[in-house]
């Protein structure tokens, strides 16, 4: 079985924006660190939790995945460089992937990938963009 490096994962405060997801060790590029999993939602269900204000939802392409009740993947910022990425896993889970290789202590970033969240987006990216 192939291994993954979510045992060395915790949640902590973030600089980012009020907790994240961190790592304990050295992630290389390509490794696979966690399967998210969540409730499996139908697309109707996705639009009504989000017009209730829940953000931990994720697509994988056959279906809405509510993480909000994990221990973890819900608490993973968004960054513009991110350094993580999400791919397909199955039809009701994905992958989180390293981009890039990972330091201990580092907080894991996705790119949330919807327009607004460009629009609030504080990282170094965004703020230049803005400044021009």
């Amino acid at each position: 079985m192939e291994e993954f490096y979510e045992k060395f994962i915790e949640v902590r405060d973030s600089e980012i924006h009020g907790k994240g997801v961190f790592t304990n060790i050295d992630i290389p590029a390509g490794a696979k660190i966690m399967i998210i999993r969540g409730e499996v939602i139908s697309g109707d269900e996705c639009l009504q939790r989000e017009d209730e204000g829940n953000v931990y939802i994720f697509d994988n392409g056959d279906n809405y995945i509510d993480v909000s009740g994990t221990e973890k993947i819900k608490y993973i910022n968004h960054n513009c460089e991110c350094n993580c990425e999400v791919e397909d896993n199955d039809s009701e889970s994905l992958q989180l992937i390293a981009a890039v290789d990972i330091k201990a202590g580092e907080e894991l970033t996705i790119d949330y990938g919807y327009d607004e969240i460009y629009e609030e987006c504080r990282c170094r990216s965004c703020a230049e963009y803005a400044e021009n």
